[in-house]
């Protein structure tokens, strides 16, 4: 008998190891490419392309993000080594307007989506109208395109109306492209809220903005969380709608770090150093509102 008790706490810790194990395990399977990435954005040119790679930067140099965020001529930091690409003018590797670009773009569209989405969602959580559930599929059919299909009749209306490189054509086109996801998104939330918490403050006299501004959006302030860090994410990551749509008044992130892929090499440092610095304002914005992100994502799970 005291064998066996001795045996179960040895089997049980013998199992939480290994579920650590495996644990970190994981987190360094998916940390190792961001790991890798930020060693090469802090490499010499010449250090990123050693054959056998090494796993530890052997001497690290902030050269690449001085060029590509503080607008430094890579001539001045002396960087002419085989293998990396040389560009001629500062400009053309200065990539800091283009993450503010970034940042203005993602949180205005971002606050644009998100003001219409709630209304839109709440009205077709707690509206019945002719049609209801046909709406409902064309709004989630508008993202089933691919992007590609609607960027040509996209650029051709934008054209029309003056928006082609403009801050407002660019806003515009990203919160039309989240507003779909958004809209469904946030109905699901609202459609976990009671509608007897809507009737009873009706019965009381409140009107349904009062209900819909003082009830519904306290409550659903996880899931606004939610919808807001993914629709800023895509916001962020988009690249095709920013290529065709601008030319160099506008320019994001994906946008820029296209560019330092040319025909006559890529320039891997300057790359990795400004989508390196690409992750801090994603990773502020995620952090500001983790406070209701968890309970927006697993809200509605459990009944």
């Amino acid at each position: 008998m005291a064998t066996a008790q001795k045996t179960r706490p040895t089997w049980r810790a013998w199992q939480l190891s290994v579920r650590a194990a495996a644990a970190w395990a994981v987190v360094a399977v998916f940390m190792f490419p961001l790991y890798w990435w930020i060693s090469v954005s802090l490499r010499h040119d010449q250090d990123i392309f050693n054959k056998p790679p090494k796993l530890f930067t052997p001497e690290v140099t902030l050269k690449s993000y001085k060029v590509v965020l503080l607008g430094i001529s890579p001539s001045s930091t002396s960087i002419e080594k085989s293998g990396a690409v040389h560009w001629g003018e500062s400009s053309a590797t200065f990539a800091l307007p283009s993450l503010l670009d970034s940042v203005y773009i993602g949180v205005a569209s971002t606050l644009i989506t998100l003001a219409v989405s709630l209304l839109a969602a709440y009205a077709l959580s707690r509206m019945r109208f002719a049609g209801h559930h046909h709406f409902i599929f064309w709004v989630l059919s508008t993202r089933m395109l691919p992007p590609v299909a609607v960027a040509l009749p996209m650029f051709f209306l934008f054209r029309e109306f003056g928006l082609i490189d403009t801050y407002t054509g660019a806003i515009l086109i990203h919160a039309l492209m989240n507003f779909p996801l958004a809209v469904l998104l946030l109905k699901s939330f609202i459609d976990d809220i009671p509608r007897e918490i809507d009737e009873a403050a009706m019965l009381d006299g409140a009107s349904r903005i009062t209900v819909f501004t003082r009830l519904i959006l306290p409550s659903m302030r996880g899931g606004i969380a939610a919808a807001a860090v993914l629709c800023f994410v895509f916001s962020w990551t988009e690249f095709l709608f920013i290529l065709s749509l601008t030319q160099a008044g506008v320019n994001t992130v994906p946008v820029a770090a296209s560019t330092f892929v040319t025909s006559t090499g890529t320039a891997w440092g300057y790359m990795a150093a400004l989508t390196c610095a690409a992750v801090l304002p994603a990773f502020i914005f995620i952090v500001l509102v983790q406070k209701h992100l968890v309970r927006g994502l697993t809200l509605g799970s459990l009944k």
